[in-house]
């Protein structure tokens, strides 16, 4: 066995890999850019070497740099992680010709399988279902569209090498194809240094499902059950689940044997994962269709882990020190059911532009387990830490697990109510909106879901009449201690004024009489069954109503709080009864009108600038394009106008709402 394991990467999956090879007893040691000095992966190593700058092509993406820190710190094994490195064939057979193990799969497994054209020739010579589409190179635009028009729109255009969600465009008609072809291409040349695209038939009401396979060096190969990840937005994964409420035992073997043929095609060992897009039409087991394999450990790899009882990562590490699996196909189990959801700083009140900031606040849930479900977070940042625009936004994984599916959903829904992150903007909210979503407990999903379901954007979770009510209450005996609290340390007149009991509190526009008194609640005239404790300063309130127990996120605002809970964050303004109607006298503060300005919606960098000072634009007409966490973001016109001035240049780093230009 290893004596010591550099990883050699970042965040989240630098410190799931120390975690196991602490247990395993060896020896880690941490590689770390400019921006993560001070970053958890950096303090839980037992060495750390500094790679270089923030930006990853000066530190993480440099080869030469991660063999010299194995080498300085003696480490004779080297963990990729997921992202960076960890599917460059290059790297593999560099730490091959250092003399170091390479924890991941064989150089030639990787480059067969990098390569989306030539992965998807080797699927099908290996009996791999695949998708129709072309498979060749593409030269020019003109002949991209003559090929979608060929294959039959909707089509999808992907980068060859591509991955995450990066280097992807649907297109239905032949203008997508124009407009979309040359992004795809710079988008696959900025994050993986190869603009090569291909096209293939987009399948229509598709599932995302993936079958995790594990190899060792002697010839034995089985797989892991499968994961549904279908909940995805921008085909980046949100949600993923094992085992899949799609997926028959049937079409699971069949999935499972050919993934397994696949993977001994290329002389794969260590942990990968096979892609499969599969038809929710399609009732015969029959309608999946090969997408990619990543040779890599998945993001997702929780969920299987959680119900399998293997700890993929000590798998990865023994395979690659030489050992044979200690279990065979027969012994691969399907024990409960887990659930993962991604926290991203992202805002999906903003159309889910990223955000990033210091984490004034972070503090995830309880990690939990009992028989009769888990909680378990894997994170790499701490409360004080910086989301930084050079790296992926996701903050943490939040992953359940129950008996059933239906207890795993529950146990995300109250995890995802004691989630503490203030700074940057989360999709806490959304997580658990879609947690609550009677399509996503039917399990009734697509590739489409969020998309269908949030056409016109998240505004919040839906909250009942009942749980309004609740916080209202909340709202009102939070006022009541604040309120007690100050008379206790000002003035000190004399006289022992009381608190105020009788409180109007407005949420969501509508106006709630909640009387406190030592009798009981009373909320629009109806007693609640309510209990909790508050004192200020508190940032989570667990309520007890009725046999229901309630989780709130609590923070104070100017005119009274703000309350999160069941996916939705409530404005509410609390007010002395006897004051209210005072409000209604207030003079309204109406915001400036912006839509002459065309303002960066997002922290990034200005690729492109489509206009210049005089041009008339029209509705729908590509005024820039901004570039954030290796995205690109095209921005429109809203209305015809002309451009009246142009205060960004291309190349420029904006600040969010920045302004690009001015319109008339």
């Amino acid at each position: 066995m290893f004596k010591k394991i550099l990883v050699a990467n970042r965040g989240e999956i630098a410190c799931r890999v120390f975690r196991t090879a602490k247990k395993m007893g060896i020896a880690t040691v941490a590689v770390y850019s400019d921006a993560d000095a001070r970053s958890p992966h950096v303090l839980m190593a037992d060495e750390a070497v500094r790679l270089g700058p923030a930006p990853a092509a000066e530190s993480y993406l440099k080869a030469e740099l991660i063999l010299d820190a194995a080498r300085i710190t003696g480490a004779d094994c080297i963990h990729p992680g997921y992202g960076f490195l960890s599917e460059r064939e290059s790297f593999a057979r560099a730490c091959a010709e250092a003399g170091i193990a390479f924890v991941g799969p064989p150089p030639n497994a990787i480059a067969a399988m990098g390569d989306k054209i030539e992965s998807k020739k080797l699927a099908k010579a290996a009996g791999v279902n695949v998708v129709p589409g072309f498979l060749g190179e593409i030269a020019d635009t003109d002949e991209a569209v003559k090929i979608a028009s060929d294959i039959g729109y909707p089509v999808m255009m992907k980068a060859s090498a591509g991955g995450g969600g990066k280097g992807m465009r649907l297109a239905w008609s032949e203008q997508d194809v124009r407009e979309g072809f040359e992004a795809t291409k710079r988008e696959g040349l900025a994050s993986f240094g190869d603009d090569r695209v291909f096209i293939e038939k987009f399948i229509e009401s598709p599932r995302h499902i993936e079958i995790q396979v594990l190899g060792d060096q002697h010839g034995t190969i089985v797989y892991l059950n499968e994961r549904e990840c279908s909940v995805q937005r921008r085909h980046q994964k949100v949600v993923e689940e094992a085992p899949s409420p799609f997926v028959s035992p049937e079409m699971r073997r069949k999935m499972g044997e050919q993934a397994v043929a696949l993977s001994r095609a290329v002389g794969y060992y260590s942990a990968g994962t096979v892609e499969l897009i599969v038809s929710g039409a399609d009732t015969s087991g029959e309608g999946f269709y090969f997408l990619e394999m990543n040779t890599r450990l998945q993001v997702e790899h929780p969920v299987t882990e959680e119900i399998t009882g293997l700890d993929l990562v000590e798998q990865m590490i023994r395979v690659a020190a030489g050992e044979k699996l200690s279990f065979g196909q027969s012994d691969v189990r399907i024990d409960g059911w887990s659930i993962e959801n991604r926290v991203y700083a992202e805002d999906p009140y903003r159309g889910f532009l990223p955000s990033i900031g210091r984490l004034v606040q972070y503090d995830p849930p309880a990690e939990v387990d009992a028989a009769e479900g888990r909680t378990r977070v894997d994170d790499g940042v701490l409360e004080g830490g910086e989301v930084s625009m050079f790296y992926d936004p996701m903050i943490a994984k939040l992953i359940t697990w129950a008996p059933t599916r239906e207890e795993a959903i529950d146990r995300q829904i109250a995890a995802i109510d004691e989630f503490v992150i203030d700074g940057p903007g989360n999709n806490l909210d959304f997580l658990s909106a879609l947690m609550q979503h009677p399509r996503f407990r039917d399990g009734a999903l697509t590739t489409g879901f969020i998309a269908e379901e949030y056409p016109d954007g998240f505004t919040g979770a839906p909250a009942s009449p009942d749980l309004l009510k609740a916080l209202a209450a909340v709202a009102a005996f939070a006022a009541t201690a604040e309120a007690d609290r100050a008379r206790r340390i000002d003035g000190q007149l004399g006289k022992r004024l009381r608190p105020p009991s009788a409180w109007t509190v407005r949420i969501d526009g509508t106006d709630h009489q909640v009387d406190i008194s030592t009798d009981g609640v009373v909320v629009d005239g109806d007693d609640l069954d309510l209990a909790l404790e508050y004192t200020p300063g508190d940032h989570i309130v667990t309520a007890e109503l009725g046999d229901e127990e309630l989780t709130v996120r609590i923070a104070r605002t100017r005119t009274g709080f703000r309350l999160t809970t069941r996916g939705a964050s409530h404005v509410a303004r609390t007010l002395p009864a006897h004051v209210a109607p005072y409000a209604q006298h207030l003079i309204e503060k109406i915001p400036p009108d912006l839509s002459k300005f065309l303002i960066a919606p997002m922290p990034g960098l200005l690729v492109r600038l489509d206009v210049k000072e005089g041009d008339a634009v029209q509705a729908g007409q590509p005024l820039a394009v901004v570039e954030a966490m290796k995205m690109e973001n095209i921005l429109r016109a809203e209305k015809a106008a002309t451009v009246k001035s142009v205060e960004a240049k291309t190349g420029d780093s904006l600040a969010v709402d920045q302004v690009i230009l001015e319109l008339e």
